[in-house]
């Protein structure tokens, strides 16, 4: 195998991170039954593959004439590769962008043993069938192109990487507010309810009012209702469009939550003076309490009315670039970030 300079060795990863993006583009568009732009980053570029390759490429080339190494080892560094990769990946943006936990023997869930032997058998593919007509092509590049267009590409690639990893952390973000918000929800809901039962209100009623798993459910069945109604009409809409009125349902079904909650905190605190076991300390203590209670729904409130569509746009394109992803930290807020994009 030639040995190449540091100008084509990039060349080559980014060549073969096209052919990983071509390759997984199509895979998942076919299992998806539409069309998936498949990877973390904006371009046709897919560095898990291209990185792949290059480290196959350099393990294998002392044992390039026998095929049971280039198996072997292969397998070994692509593995290596997979799993650490995976793993830092959830460590830094809470998602897992690829999951084997289904498969059998797998680690962690970022690899397994069928993925492995696929890697083993890709190496033997990649080093003796893909690789030689593809180094013949790149040595008859001019060596004075060679330098100038790896760093061309390269300052392309860190361009998108940077806007990538911010969507990235963005979708963390969202996934985290996401999750706050809907166990802040449920807290205030419980502190009110607790409010009313000690001022003696009617509590079975209350519940009816403030049951937010019961306003979240509501909101969930109406709105699939209302997007099956509108399935015929989808085609005619932009993503933009449907994006902002899937919002707007779910915001509002939240916002109704915390205005019962707030108005039966309010109703609680305005009668404290009629329970006569509060005097003095214990019913300003109480006050006081019930007070910060209705601050936090009014910020939570604020907070969502100032969430806009935009907010989502970057985390639902990695959400729909990578269909398989999963957050196991952050489950509910996933499945509703990704109803919030789907498109029947």
């Amino acid at each position: 195998m030639h040995i190449y300079s540091t100008g084509q060795w990039v060349l080559l990863f980014f060549f073969y991170c096209f052919c990983g993006w071509i390759w997984e583009s199509c895979y998942v568009s076919a299992r998806q039954r539409h069309w998936v732009n498949r990877g973390f980053l904006h371009g046709p570029l897919l560095p898990i593959y291209g990185s792949g390759a290059i480290i196959i490429l350099f393990v294998t080339i002392p044992v390039e004439n026998d095929l049971r190494l280039v198996w072997l080892f292969g397998m070994l560094a692509a593995t290596v590769l997979e799993y650490f990769t995976g793993a830092a990946m959830e460590k830094l943006f809470k998602v897992r962008y690829w999951d084997y936990s289904r498969q059998k023997f797998n680690l962690n869930g970022h690899i397994c043993l069928t993925s492995s032997i696929a890697w083993g058998f890709f190496s033997i593919l990649l080093v003796r069938f893909i690789h030689p007509p593809i180094g013949r092509l790149l040595t008859d590049v001019p060596a004075w192109l060679v330098d100038p267009l790896a760093l061309v590409l390269t300052v392309a690639f860190t361009v998108d990487a940077v806007r990538s990893f911010q969507a990235a952390m963005d979708l963390r973000e969202v996934l985290t507010k996401l999750t706050e918000e809907n166990e802040d929800l449920r807290r205030l809901a419980k502190r009110a309810e607790v409010a009313a039962a000690f001022a003696e209100d009617d509590l079975r009623r209350f519940r009816e009012r403030t049951e937010v798993e019961k306003l979240l459910l509501q909101n969930r069945i109406e709105a699939e209702l209302q997007e099956q109604r509108e399935a015929r009409a989808e085609r005619k809409l932009r993503r933009q469009e449907a994006l902002e009125e899937s919002l707007r349902r779910r915001t509002s079904a939240k916002l109704e939550a915390l205005r019962t909650i707030a108005d039966a905190l309010e109703t609680c605190r305005d009668h404290l003076e009629e329970i006569p076991e509060l005097t003095g300390e214990a019913l300003e203590a109480r006050r006081a309490d019930l007070t910060e209670a209705i601050e936090k729904v009014r910020d939570r409130q604020a907070a969502i009315r100032a969430r806009t569509a935009r907010t989502y746009q970057r985390s639902l394109r990695i959400l729909r670039a990578n269909p398989s992803a999963i957050a196991k930290e952050f489950e509910e807020a996933m499945d509703a970030l990704r109803k919030l994009g789907d498109r029947k």
